[in-house]
């Protein structure tokens, strides 16, 4: 059963992930000023998903 929170997890930070990409976007006045915040978001959003999968296999 701990499966459906992990899926409610990592989709949550899927859509947190989109809604800064749409900011980044919209507000980022730099083509090279967005292209590295939205590695960062990737890397933040990756990072968050490791962590919640890590916590499934202890």
């Amino acid at each position: 059963m701990a499966i459906i929170p992990l899926l409610i997890g990592i989709l949550i930070i899927v859509v947190v992930g989109a809604i800064c990409f749409w900011v980044i976007d919209r507000f980022a006045p730099d083509g090279r000023l967005a292209q590295l915040l939205k590695l960062l978001v990737v890397l933040v959003c990756l990072g968050a998903i490791v962590q919640r999968l890590l916590t499934l296999t202890y």
